[in-house]
């Protein structure tokens, strides 16, 4: 059956939560009880289950005990951990690509260790000291892969083929994370990357808010859903308000409820499932409160935008689709 506005697995994102405590303990070695507190914060906002966000914990940094011990806290408070989204962790950073793409293996098996179904990477590095100072990062230029350079390129490919092997022997889907100025950074360049790693479970996070936000020219939102949906297999969604002055070359993005920003999800969403797709979703938003905002957005895609009936035309996507059942559900709530 097809999933429906009532059962399609929805996830908070867990940006708003720091991975460092005030007193600097980071939230891999605090107490369970930290994160039995934040798992409780998100169901008591209306989520089922939550994307493990690793700017948060870093589950493949757990060691086998601890990683039970995270297990339990999600399953005392009932709350689904379908998702882990390693972020920042490039295997192609030319510094840092060895233990980028080790730590990528030990999130795969953590994954597997928690009973997730996906694992989304991307190829975006860390910020750079200039992003930190701004009160949005997007607003200045951040780490760029290099254009036309075929080395580099097919080090991605061999590198992210290794990791979506090792996903497809622990029974997980990999997906990765579009993100501006990387070889994942636009429509044409992301279809090639999963095409040339030519693997089933394989597929395409295509956030497109991470392209939408910038403050310069960009793709028409349109053209990347349809050039990508067809090989998504998980969904980072947000939005954000958009102004464009093109004669003077002034360009504004602020974050804004998906319902209200630049992205007719809508309209996304129809053609999501015109092309087969059937992936777990994640809710994000910078900024203010954004559980509460996350929380609004899962509401508006059930209410508004997925579909209330099975019967409707679903068409047949060029990857894999996972069918991860939502936890004890607030879905009714």
């Amino acid at each position: 059956m097809a999933y429906t506005a009532e059962n399609w697995p929805i996830t908070a994102a867990l940006l708003q939560f720091p991975g460092t405590s005030a007193a600097g303990v980071h939230i891999n070695d605090a107490e369970s009880s930290a994160w039995v507190d934040v798992f409780q914060e998100v169901k008591d906002a209306g989520f089922a289950n939550a994307d493990l966000t690793d700017s948060w914990v870093r589950p493949g940094d757990l060691s086998e005990s601890r990683l039970q011990e995270f297990k339990a806290a999600a399953d005392h408070v009932g709350i689904g951990i379908p998702v882990i989204s390693a972020i920042r962790s490039s295997v192609i950073e030319e510094a840092n690509w060895e233990a980028n793409l080790a730590y990528s293996h030990r999130t795969i098996d953590a994954a597997a260790a928690l009973g997730c179904e996906v694992v989304s990477v991307g190829l975006h590095q860390a910020l750079t000291a200039e992003q930190q100072k701004q009160l949005w990062f997007w607003t200045v230029q951040g780490h760029t892969d290099p254009v036309g350079d075929t080395e580099t390129w097919n080090k991605a490919v061999t590198r992210l083929r290794e990791l979506g092997q090792h996903a497809a022997d622990a029974g997980l889907l990999l997906s990765l994370e579009m993100y501006e100025d990387t070889y994942l950074g636009t429509a044409d360049s992301s279809v090639q990357l999963v095409q040339d790693i030519d693997l089933a479970n394989v597929g395409l996070n295509p956030d497109i808010g991470n392209l939408i936000r910038l403050h310069r020219p960009i793709e028409d939102w349109r053209e990347v859903v349809a050039k990508t949906l067809p090989y998504s297999n998980y969904w980072h969604v947000k939005n954000y308000i958009r102004d464009e002055n093109v004669a003077r070359g002034q360009y504004t993005a602020i974050p804004a409820p998906m319902e209200s920003g630049l992205i007719s999800y809508r309209e996304a969403f129809k053609v999501a499932v015109s092309v087969g797709f059937q992936g777990i979703i994640c809710t994000e938003h910078y900024g203010g409160d954004g559980l509460s905002v996350t929380a609004s957005n899962q509401e508006y895609l059930r209410s508004q935008v997925l579909p209330k009936t099975a019967g409707y035309a679903l068409g047949t996507s060029q990857v894999a689709q996972g069918r991860q059942v939502p936890s004890a559900a607030l879905l009714s709530a």
